[in-house]
């Protein structure tokens, strides 16, 4: 059996906004609207920083499974693709992080 990926994650996401609210959710997060979801995003974030500080690694991993699953149906919802997201981090690999962010800051 092959891994599971994030770009199959991605098609499951995209899969599920198309069914129900009753059958998914995933339509149920996307029909509350991107505020919605981005407030969920943000709460698992949390979640899983404070698994990582305070918690075993098994709920540390499971939480971080919550925040990238959150963090696709909010790309979802903005119309954003992975492979986007994928070619802004290869883009970033032509320098070092220090001078990235320094990069950010002046512009």
């Amino acid at each position: 059996m092959a891994p599971f990926t994030l770009h199959d994650l991605e098609k499951r996401v995209q899969d599920r906004a198309l069914a129900s609210a009753e059958a998914s959710y995933t339509r149920t997060l996307l029909d509350r609207g991107i505020a919605h979801c981005a407030k969920k995003l943000g709460e698992e974030a949390v979640e899983v920083a404070i698994a990582a500080v305070g918690e075993d690694r098994d709920r540390t991993i499971r939480e971080a499974a919550d925040v990238l699953y959150h963090l696709l149906v909010v790309l979802h919802a903005r119309g954003i693709a992975l492979d986007e997201v994928e070619a802004e981090l290869g883009a970033r690999t032509r320098q070092s992080g220090l001078d990235e962010k320094a990069a950010r800051k002046s512009g």
